[in-house]
């Protein structure tokens, strides 16, 4: 009999500490955790924000990208050392680095980036079709460079018809005033750069309708299939929620934020500012931008795009599901 309680006892007491355990990890918090993405861009605000304010962790956030997660070299200026939990970058870089990487996943729309060209009139620039034979600022392998072709479309141009220039970013602005280009196209803040530094002479062509980026925030499969890691990262996802709230309703500390990273001064963030939707959900037409922007990638690389399948497999949903369910988290600070 006593040596039946004795060993009731034992199971009670590893019961116990089992329980108690248990609760010690989930007061604990998710842990820390690595985020990498372009920290001079507009886009990233509320994941500044997230990770300052709401992720109940640890959050660094590094220069970066999606190569971060796949260990390839990264861009130059980009930064390369280090391993992301999730890292952001436009779509049209996901869908680059997938080719090599299918595992990667997309799992959040963070922000829009609404593109627009700006022009010279004085470079007989009046309209979008007078942008034939002229020089665009733009970055090619980039989503601005998708852009800049399917604005071109609308009026019946392609890429052929025009000179792509390719040049540093800050380097536009002066480069459109001193004549060396016509128009700039490019993402925030070096258009609204480009259109201060000609002054009245500027024309501007929003992408409305056309294109605008979709700045998402992307992972890997075999991080969601870690218990540990997935917490983290639909914790840090539901940080973003949040975050995106304030941006959208309160911007000044996302602002000074932007500012602060990218070096650039706070009025003429400000004054870029209305060219972003901070959305932290789902467009609804992610995997259509996918397939056409595939078609395109695919054309660059003289291959066979991908099927609209193939690309469906790259879009994650359940990890923003789980965070939507989430309690909206406490702001820290």
């Amino acid at each position: 009999m006593r040596s039946r309680l004795v060993m009731a006892g034992a199971v009670l007491a590893m019961l116990t500490s089992g329980c108690a355990h248990a609760q010690s990890r989930a007061d604990a918090g998710p842990g820390p955790i690595a985020v990498y993405g372009n920290t001079t861009t507009f886009e990233i605000a509320p994941v500044f924000v997230a990770a300052e304010s709401y992720y109940p962790g640890v959050a660094t956030v590094k220069m970066g990208s999606v190569t971060n997660l796949v260990g390839e070299a990264s861009v130059p200026g980009y930064g390369s050392e280090g391993v992301a939990d999730v890292a952001t970058n436009a779509e049209t870089q996901a869908l680059r680095y997938s080719l090599r990487n299918p595992d990667m996943r997309i799992i959040m729309t963070v922000t829009e980036g609404l593109y627009r060209i700006v022009a010279k009139r004085s470079s007989g620039i009046n309209k979008l079709a007078d942008l034939k034979g002229k020089k665009i600022a733009t970055i090619s392998v980039t989503s601005s460079g998708y852009f800049t072709q399917k604005m071109l479309k609308t009026v019946g141009l392609t890429s052929d018809d025009v000179t792509m220039v390719g040049m540093r970013l800050p380097d536009m602005p002066k480069a459109l005033a001193d004549g060396a280009v016509d128009a700039v196209a490019i993402w925030e803040p070096e258009v609204e750069r480009a259109a201060q530094a000609i002054g009245s002479d500027v024309i501007e062509f929003t992408g409305k309708g056309v294109y605008r980026e979709l700045f998402n925030l992307n992972t890997i499969a075999p991080n969601l299939a870690d218990p540990e890691k997935r917490r983290k990262i639909v914790t840090f996802v539901r940080a973003i929620i949040d975050a995106a709230a304030e941006v959208r309703e309160k911007p000044a500390r996302a602002q000074e934020l932007v500012s602060e990273h990218s070096k650039y001064p706070l009025d003429l963030v400000k004054q870029s500012w209305s060219h972003h939707a901070f959305i932290a959900n789902w467009t609804g037409d992610l995997l259509d931008v996918m397939v056409e922007e595939e078609a395109w990638l695919a054309r660059q690389d003289k291959r066979t795009p991908r099927t609209r399948a193939q690309l469906a497999t790259l879009i994650d949903t359940s990890v923003l599901e789980e965070a939507m369910a989430m309690k909206p988290l406490p702001r820290r600070k």
